[in-house]
C-alpha cells in the first residue's frame, strides 16, 4: 500500500478539561453551521473522534484550521441539503415498510467477477451498492446531496479546497472489523491506482490522503472542481486487513467482506447471484437507511437475450421488470397475468434530464469530420414516422443533451453570463441555438418529405457533394458512404430504416449487427463510422462531462468522447459548471455545454419518454412516492 501522505495521531483523553471542551464546541458548531447534530453519534464521540487533540481552535497550527469547521452531516453540490439536520427518514420511502420475503430480478448476459471496482471482467449486479456503502450516501430526491453513513459527518471549507471524514464508530465491515481510516486511506490508494478508469479520472485532483486519528481523515484537493469533495464522499470502503493490494485488478470469485446491508449467500458463475440481508446491519439505526433493503434475500438471475427475459417474466420467474421497449410496452403487455391482476404494469415518473439517445456520428472519421455532413444526415431522418410506425407514438423527440430539465438549452434564449462565457468562441455555437429557436429537423411524417431533403442535399453541396452516377461524390469522385455499428435486433430495425432514408438521397449506409464484444471492443477503439448510442444524465452534471465531451478525452482510447469532440467552448463550458458556485451559475454553464454541442451536430437525436415503464407482480409494494431520480427499488418490499 502506498500513501500520498499520512499522519497518524492517537487521541488524547479528555480528563480534566472535559467539560469546558465539550461547551466550546458545541457552542462553535451552534454559531457556524445549522446542522451541528449528528445523526446517532453522541457529541461525546464527537470530542474524542474529530477533536481529539484537547487545545483551543485559536492555538490550532494552519493546516489543523479544519477543526473550526462546522460539522456537516450532510453536503450539497450547490447550497443547502434538503433535508433537516434531524430528519428521521427519507421523503421518498415508507419507514414502516415491512421487512422479509424474497425479491428475484434479471440480468441481460453473464458475468465473471465479484469484484466491481475494477476494469477486468464483467462485475455481478448489486455487489457494489448491496455488499459496499459509501462513506455518504447520496439522495435518490436531489440533484446532487450526501448524507452521513460510513463518514457520519464531514467538515469543509467554503473554498472546498479540502474535505476531512469522521468515521461512525459504530461502523463495521461484515466479518465484525471496525472500519477505520486506515480503510478509507487504504481505499482511495488501490483504487485510484488500480481501480477502474472512474476512479482514476475522479481522484486525480487529490493531492493528499492524510490519517489524523483512528476514525478521521482528510483530503487535500487541487483545481477547481468543486464537485470533487462529493464524489469523494461516495467512495466505497474497502477492509484493508483483507484484500490483498497486488491481486485486486483480477477478477475473482471470493465472496467479498464489505459494510453493507446484504452479505452474497450464492453464486452460480455467469447465471445467478444471491444477496442475503444482515440482520445485524450496523447502519439499520440511522435516519438515511431507514426503509431501505427490507428484503430478506436479492436474487438478480441473468438471461441471454432480452425475449427470453421477457418470456421469463410472463412466466412468474421474477418480480419486476422495467421496460425500455416501446413497442413492447405497447402491444407485449396483454398476458394472462396481467388480465387476473398478478402483475400491474404502471408508468413512473422520473425528474432527472432525459437521456441523449441518438445517431452518434464519430467526427474522427472521413467526411463526418465535416459540421455540415454531420447536420445533414439529421435532414434525411423522419422522426415522425419512426416514432409512430416502429414505437407507437410513445415517445417524444429528443431536442437536447438536458431535454425535460431546466438545464436545457432548449427553447430559451442565452443568458449574459452565458453569452459571456462564449464571447471568446464566437463561431461556437450557432445563432439559432444561441437565441433558442432551433430544434432538430422534422418531416412532415410521411416517409416521403422532400422538403427535408431538399435542406440536408443544399448543405452537402456546400460540403462539395454533387450527385453523379446515381451517388453523391465529393470532388475526388468518391461516394458518401457509412457504416452503421448495431448490437441487436431492435437496433439493425431501427438503423435498416435510416439507411433506406438516405438511399434516395445518393447515400449509401451499411448496417453491421455485431455481438456485444465486439461492439464494445470498436466503440472503446472509436473504431465505427455511426453507432445508435444513449447518453444517461445525471441532474447534477459534473466530472463525467469531461470523458464525455471534452478535447482530452478525445484521443484516448476506451473515453466516452465516442465522437470525437474537440471544441474550445465545451471544454470552457465544462471547466464552469465544475466551478459554479451557485445553482444560477452551474444553470448557465451546463445550458452553454448544451448548446456547444448541439451546435456540432455530434449526434442525429431519437427520442425520450417522459417517465419509466415498469411491470411488478402485485405482492411487491412500493412507497406512494417517486423520488427525482424515478423509481428505488430498494425502497420496495414484500406484502406479507
Amino acid at each position: 500500500m502506498s500513501v500520498l501522505h499520512t499522519a497518524g495521531v492517537r487521541p488524547r483523553h479528555v480528563k480534566l478539561y472535559g467539560m469546558l471542551i465539550l461547551l466550546l464546541l458545541v457552542a462553535a458548531n451552534h454559531q457556524a453551521s445549522s446542522r451541528p447534530v449528528i445523526h446517532d453519534v453522541p457529541v461525546e464521540e464527537h470530542l474524542l473522534v474529530a477533536d481529539s487533540e484537547a487545545r483551543s481552535p485559536r492555538a490550532l497550527a494552519p493546516e489543523e484550521a479544519w477543526r473550526e469547521l462546522p460539522l456537516r452531516d450532510g453536503l450539497a453540490m450547490h447550497g443547502e441539503p434538503d433535508m433537516p439536520q434531524d430528519f428521521t427518514a427519507l421523503p421518498y420511502v415508507n419507514p414502516d415498510a415491512p421487512k422479509g420475503g424474497r425479491l428475484v430480478q434479471s440480468v441481460i448476459g453473464t458475468f465473471d467477477n465479484l469484484n466491481p471496482f475494477v476494469l477486468k471482467g464483467i462485475a455481478a449486479q448489486g455487489i457494489n451498492t448491496l455488499a459496499f456503502q459509501p462513506l455518504m450516501a447520496r439522495s435518490a430526491d436531489e440533484p446532487f446531496s450526501v448524507y452521513g453513513l460510513v463518514a457520519h459527518s464531514a467538515r469543509m471549507p467554503p473554498d472546498r479546497s479540502f474535505i476531512v471524514f469522521h468515521i461512525n464508530p459504530r461502523a463495521r465491515f461484515s466479518d465484525g472489523h471496525a472500519i477505520s481510516a486506515e480503510d478509507v486511506v487504504f481505499t482511495f490508494n488501490l483504487l485510484r491506482e488500480k481501480g477502474s478508469p472512474f476512479f482514476r479520472s475522479n481522484y486525480r485532483q487529490v493531492t493528499g490522503v492524510t490519517e489524523i486519528n483512528p476514525l478521521t481523515v482528510r483530503f487535500d484537493l487541487d483545481g477547481d472542481n468543486r464537485e470533487t469533495p462529493l464524489i469523494l464522499a461516495q467512495m466505497p470502503v474497502l477492509p484493508a486487513h483483507l484484500i490483498d493490494a497486488e491481486t485486486f485488478d483480477q477478477t475473482t470469485f471470493q465472496t467479498p467482506v464489505g459494510s453493507g446491508p446484504y452479505e452474497v449467500a450464492a453464486v452460480d458463475p455467469g447465471r445467478s447471484i444471491t444477496f442475503r440481508r444482515d440482520p445485524d446491519f450496523w447502519a439499520k439505526d440511522l435516519p438515511i437507511t431507514q426503509g431501505l433493503y427490507n428484503f430478506d434475500e436479492i436474487r438478480f438471475d441473468y438471461y441471454r437475450d432480452v425475449n427470453t427475459q421477457f418470456e421469463a417474466f410472463k412466466a412468474g420467474l421474477y418480480d419486476i421488470r422495467p421496460e425500455q421497449s416501446a413497442a413492447r410496452w405497447a402491444i407485449g403487455y396483454d398476458f394472462p397475468a396481467i388480465a387476473d391482476g398478478r402483475i400491474v404494469a404502471e408508468t413512473l415518473p422520473v425528474g432527472t434530464p432525459r437521456p441523449m439517445e441518438g445517431f452518434a456520428l464519430n467526427g474522427r472519421r472521413g467526411p463526418l469530420a465535416d459540421v455540415r455532413v454531420r447536420e445533414a444526415l439529421g435532414y434525411f431522418f423522419d422522426a415522425p414516422w419512426v416514432n409512430r410506425q416502429l414505437f407507437h407514438g410513445l415517445y417524444k423527440r429528443t431536442g437536447s443533451y438536458f431535454s425535460g430539465s431546466a438545464l436545457s438549452a432548449a427553447g430559451v434564449p442565452a443568458s449574459e453570463r452565458e453569452r459571456e462565457l462564449l464571447a471568446a468562441f464566437p463561431d461556437a455555437v450557432r445563432e439559432d441555438i444561441l437565441e433558442g429557436e432551433w430544434s432538430p429537423p422534422e418531416a412532415d411524417g410521411s416517409g416521403r418529405d422532400r422538403t427535408q431533403a431538399r435542406k440536408g442535399l443544399a448543405l452537402l453541396k456546400s460540403a462539395g457533394y454533387t450527385l453523379r452516377d446515381g451517388a453523391l461524390r465529393d470532388a475526388e469522385g468518391t461516394p458518401l458512404t457509412f457504416e452503421i455499428m448495431v448490437k441487436s435486433r431492435d437496433e439493425e430495425r431501427l438503423a435498416l430504416n435510416f439507411a433506406q432514408s438516405l438511399k434516395p438521397a445518393g447515400i449509401t449506409a451499411n448496417v453491421r449487427l455485431v455481438d456485444e464484444a465486439q461492439y464494445w471492443k470498436r466503440l472503446l477503439a472509436f473504431d465505427f463510422d455511426i453507432i445508435l448510442y444513449r447518453w444517461n444524465v445525471s441532474a447534477s452534471p459534473g466530472s463525467e462531462q469531461i470523458n464525455r465531451w471534452s478535447s482530452a478525452a478525445a484521443d484516448r482510447p476506451g473515453s466516452l468522447n465516442i465522437t470525437g469532440v474537440k471544441s474550445p467552448a465545451v471544454d470552457a463550458a465544462i471547466d464552469a459548471l465544475l466551478a459554479a458556485e451557485s445553482e444560477e451559475a452551474f444553470t448557465d454553464s451546463v445550458r452553454t455545454l448544451d448548446r456547444a454541442l448541439l451546435s456540432g451536430f455530434h449526434v442525429v437525436p431519437l427520442f425520450h419518454a417522459d417517465g419509466q415503464w415498469m411491470a411488478r407482480r402485485t405482492d411487491i409494494g412500493r412507497p406512494e412516492t417517486t423520488p427525482l431520480f424515478g423509481p428505488v427499488i430498494d425502497s420496495w418490499w414484500r406484502k406479507p
